[in-house]
């Protein structure tokens, strides 16, 4: 739940920056940000479930591929363990 709210936040802080400039362009932010931390918040239960980092990895990047963004676990690639 805090990793949700601390992407959560940062779209809000990042859309409300365009939201004067693009208010369309700030809600597609929003709504790509909290799907990427839904996304983390089921890679960090499923850890939490004892599966394994490979597992966990693997159900990550079949769910970024279904998100508009670019790179492997969504941002995740130069995430240390």
């Amino acid at each position: 739940m805090r990793l949700t709210a601390v992407f959560i936040f940062i779209a809000a802080v990042t859309g409300a920056a365009h939201a004067a400039e693009d208010p369309a362009h700030a809600r597609t932010l929003i709504e790509q940000h909290k799907a990427i931390a839904a996304a983390h918040q089921a890679a960090a239960q499923c850890l939490a479930s004892g599966k394994t980092e490979e597992i966990c990895h693997q159900e990550l990047n079949k769910t970024c591929k279904q998100l508009p963004i670019i790179g492997p676990l969504c941002g995740m690639r130069k995430h240390r363990h």
